[in-house]
């Protein structure tokens, strides 16, 4: 976990039950990927290889989106970014054991045969494009095809040399290598157990391998200059950083998602706190928290509890602002649901022995 403050490192906690982590440990982020790789693709737009607006099916030859009730020609970047473009995968990955078993891009984008349970794992358009706002995995398995198929490299590689490397994020890789596989953390399960490490071919939307050391230097990428505008270390104009915490979906009046970013909290001059996570089974919980404006934020990497970081992220959001954020208004809101409902059921049976005892009563 680190803590940050006015974007300086102000504080680095480790915790571990056998091996030891530390800021070089590397861990698997799960969704948190998203936010990383939005801003690679914001890069290819920046190159002039692809447009936010035109219709993903332009830039595909390896696959392309089965034809349904719904026009594929308005799934376009852009709303892949901000998972409007209608796409009803409901993914989710599970992911791999044996890397053997990984599957193809296109194979995935057909069927994804690690898909979530009860996830239909197809990408394809089932909703209005543009018309409702609907989380989807596979929507960003599709950008990671674009970007292969647009900058003539692999995913892994773009990202590397377009992002990582200019931005010396030396411990950053959607494939594990050797080289950081002597570094890599545990996996636990809830229970403590020790738990399987997964490989995924959804790499853009869940496989990042990275450091906190390297989150810390990500997370000063949108760090704000004199004028008020994202520093970009040079490395991305600052109009492509604030496009991605841009709000490009709201929901009853609160902004929710920008380009591959989650806004968790409105704080002042349009700006929100904003960042990602993410989650996966066996449990891997992950969180970046940024303030735009102040330069405070927290990141958290841990495995083994499937809400732990992204509960401590909302208490800082939290303590930061004074109101309760997105994701932890929905876990209290579902936790609250779920006390209802056994309560209802718990009066309902009591309910129901107190008029067995009395029909006895009465007829003895």
């Amino acid at each position: 976990m680190a803590i940050m403050n006015n974007g300086i490192i102000e504080n680095e906690l480790f915790f571990s039950k056998n091996k030891a982590v530390d800021k070089n440990t590397i861990f698997q982020v799960s969704s948190l990927s998203k936010i990383v790789s939005s801003v690679g693709i914001m890069k290819l737009v920046e190159l002039g290889k692809i447009n936010l607006d035109t219709p993903v099916t332009k830039y595909l030859t390896r696959w392309q989106l089965p034809q349904s009730e719904f026009s594929n020609e308005e799934v376009t970047v852009r709303k892949l970014l901000s998972h409007t473009a209608g796409l009803t995968d409901g993914l989710g990955y599970q992911g791999f054991k044996n890397k053997d078993s990984i599957q193809t891009i296109e194979e995935s984008l057909t069927k994804a045969k690690d898909a979530d349970d009860g996830a239909n794992g197809e990408v394809k358009v089932g909703i209005e494009p543009g018309s409702k706002w609907n989380y989807s995995g596979g929507g960003f398995t599709l950008l990671q095809l674009v970007v292969e198929e647009t900058s003539g490299q692999t995913f892994n590689a773009f990202m590397r040399d377009s992002v990582f490397t200019p931005l010396n994020m030396t411990s950053s890789s959607y494939i594990l290598n050797d080289t950081l596989q002597s570094r890599l953390c545990e996996f636990y399960n809830s229970d403590k157990s020790t738990a399987s490490h997964y490989y995924y071919t959804a790499l853009a939307a869940t496989s990042l391998y990275t450091s906190l050391s390297d989150l810390e230097t990500f997370f000063q990428l949108f760090l704000t200059g004199k004028n008020g505008e994202p520093i970009g270390r040079g490395h991305i104009r600052p109009e492509s950083l604030k496009l991605i915490r841009k709000s490009h979906w709201d929901i009853m009046g609160e902004k929710i998602y920008g380009l591959g970013a989650m806004l968790y909290m409105d704080i002042e001059n349009g700006e929100d706190i904003f960042g990602h996570d993410g989650k996966s089974t066996p449990p891997i919980n992950t969180a970046l928290r940024i303030n735009p404006i102040s330069g405070d934020g927290i990141i958290i990497l841990e495995t083994g509890n499937p809400n732990l970081a992204t509960r401590i992220a909302s208490d800082w959001v939290f303590l930061e602002t004074g109101k309760t954020d997105t994701l932890l208004f929905n876990l209290l809101v579902r936790k609250m649901i779920n006390l209802i409902v056994i309560g209802i059921i718990v009066i309902s049976i009591t309910a129901i022995v107190i008029g067995i005892r009395r029909k006895k009563r009465k007829i003895t």
